[in-house]
């Protein structure tokens, strides 16, 4: 049966996923790809650049299992670009080029319709305009029973918590305040979702926590 989950992700001590000010020369916000520093000198990152190097240890495991029995991705519009409104074109495709790491059907969450577009290495990208009830309803159908994962950003996130969908959630802190930006954990109460099941482990360069229902 598919698990929703989330891996990976990161935030700030204060609790921000990402920062203020998305647009393309800063996709993650302004500082947010400091909350990656953990995992990009890991070598399953590093082997996604086409790199032989990079290193081992207890990050790297997590990226390592964060791929793992995946069926399905979902994402929501930022993840997927910078462009905001009506799709002026059929140009942008994604941050990651002409091969993503997904090689699993993305569903991705957006108010304007758009044909799906197939990249190399088994990643198609469709795209949502009915909700995340839509999404993951299609994300289960392609899964064929291994799990969904929610990619982020921090509102859709936010979204599958509090609508009780999510089995499993592994985040990654890191050493840093960002001061701003998109709070994955404000006005919510994780508890009263049924979430409190809490293990904590030690990374190289990331404090790992990963919450489950009770």
């Amino acid at each position: 049966m598919s698990k929703v989950k989330v891996a990976c992700f990161s935030i700030s001590l204060d609790g921000f996923g990402a920062g203020a000010k998305q647009d393309l020369t800063n996709p993650l916000g302004l500082r947010g790809e400091e909350l990656h520093n953990w995992i990009f000198p890991t070598k399953v990152f590093r082997k996604m650049g086409g790199k032989n190097d990079g290193t081992e240890g207890t990050d790297n495991e997590f990226v390592e299992k964060s791929f793992e029995n995946m069926g399905a991705w979902i994402l929501g519009r930022n993840m997927f670009g910078p462009v905001r409104g009506a799709w002026p074109d059929d140009e942008w495709k994604g941050w990651w080029g002409e091969e993503p790491p997904y090689h699993v059907p993305v569903f991705v969450l957006t108010h304007h319709a758009r044909k799906p577009v197939t990249m190399k290495g088994g990643t198609t990208f469709y795209f949502i305009t009915d909700g995340i009830e839509s999404a993951l309803k299609e994300a289960k159908k392609v899964a064929n029973g291994k799990d969904i994962r929610i990619g982020g950003g921090v509102s859709t996130i936010r979204q599958y918590l509090q609508a009780g969908h999510i089995d499993e959630l592994h985040l990654a802190i890191l050493p840093v305040f960002l001061g701003s930006g998109e709070h994955l954990f404000s006005g919510m109460d994780m508890a009263a979702l049924g979430y409190n099941q809490v293990q904590k482990v030690a990374g190289e360069n990331a404090t790992h926590i990963i919450i489950k229902k009770g």
